[in-house]
């Protein structure tokens, strides 16, 4: 079965105890990993092939105990306090480097919400965290940010950096109209403040599946 090779894959990579294991089986990350595949941008995917099997297009932050209406200093905070809990359902292969990494252009300063770095694909992730539903021109924002880490901060030896985009909601097809001429390897990524059923993400996984063959 896909979803046992899936995790049985998983527990192999990213060395997870059986509690991690078990935390990532209801948090339902077969099917959040599937479903994202839509919410990256053609440059990411060609860039980085393995892209859609490394990020998803939803992360559970359950954890941080977040009240419906929160601020993005709020978010930032939690997830800087819970850091350990949050590069579980990351990836161990990203390394924290620094909250409000600055970046200097011209004569301004501008400040990259999360900044990480990934072993894997040898190259660094700005994630920038929206407490709102996605607009179009946040992209423009994480292009200006892309484009400074490669130009003043990447290494010779590292690979264009990624942009990851995490904000409360996202409408799917607004979503795919700002990605369509992107020419960064971004991505669009939900927070869940609360554990969504397993079984309510299979169904969208199945749904997936029967509009993907139309």
């Amino acid at each position: 079965m896909a979803e046992n090779a899936f995790y049985i894959y998983l527990c192999y990579k990213e060395r997870l105890k059986a509690s991690e294991l078990e935390r990532q089986i209801e948090a339902g990350i077969y099917e959040r990993t599937l479903l994202g595949n839509n919410n990256q941008s053609l440059v990411l995917k060609e860039k980085y092939p393995d892209a859609p099997q490394l990020f998803k297009d939803s992360y559970l932050v359950d954890y941080l105990n977040l009240p419906d209406t929160h601020s993005e200093k709020t978010l930032q905070k939690g997830l800087i306090a819970q850091m350990k809990r949050f590069i579980l359902d990351l990836g161990k292969d990203f390394i924290f480097m620094e909250e409000e990494y600055r970046i200097q252009v011209g004569m301004h300063d501008y400040r990259i919400d999360l900044l990480f770095f990934h072993r894997g694909l040898q190259c660094l992730i700005a994630i920038e965290l929206k407490s709102t539903s996605f607009k179009p021109e946040y992209l423009g924002q994480l292009d200006f940010y892309l484009e400074a880490l490669d130009r003043d901060v990447k290494r010779e030896n590292e690979n264009p950096s990624i942009g990851i985009l995490l904000c409360k909601s996202a409408d799917s097809e607004v979503v795919e109209y700002a990605l369509s001429r992107s020419l960064s390897p971004t991505m669009i990524a939900k927070y869940k403040r609360q554990l969504i059923p397993k079984e309510l993400l299979q169904k969208q996984l199945q749904k997936f599946y029967e509009n993907s063959k139309e």
